[in-house]
């Protein structure tokens, strides 16, 4: 019985400094890390009838254009079938009464001085007729 004892108490021991040398996981809360990594840029669309519903994920750009110090501001670009369309200033948005038929969505990130940043996505989006 007390070689058990003793066997688990080194299981436990030997588990607990292997788990030590695992990779943290944990990133840094501060305008120190958004300066550190590349802003990223990834889109979730659905359609529904004629309209298209638009997600984004952006890193790194704000659209607040008030208070924001250490942080880049951009507003989102939008072209459709090749034109430019709009421009908006949310992570969501609508694109609403598109023709039946394929359409290229293309999302473009700008500052606020229209001057890019190099973050674009493209999607093809089919309105059924």
């Amino acid at each position: 019985m007390k070689k058990y004892i003793e066997l688990t108490i080194l299981s436990i021991f030997i588990v607990g400094i292997l788990s030590g040398f695992q990779k943290s996981n944990v990133l840094p809360v501060s305008s120190e890390y958004s300066q550190m990594t590349p802003p990223s840029f990834f889109v979730q669309s659905k359609t529904k009838g004629s309209n298209v519903f638009v997600e984004c994920i952006l890193t790194g750009i704000s659209f607040r254009q008030t208070e924001q110090k250490d942080r880049k501001v951009g507003k989102l670009v939008i072209w459709l079938d090749g034109k430019r369309t709009k421009e908006v200033n949310s992570a969501a948005f609508i694109i609403k009464g598109l023709p039946p038929g394929r359409h290229e969505v293309k999302l473009e990130v700008l500052d606020l001085n229209n001057q890019p940043y190099g973050l674009t996505n493209e999607f093809l989006v089919n309105i059924p007729k």
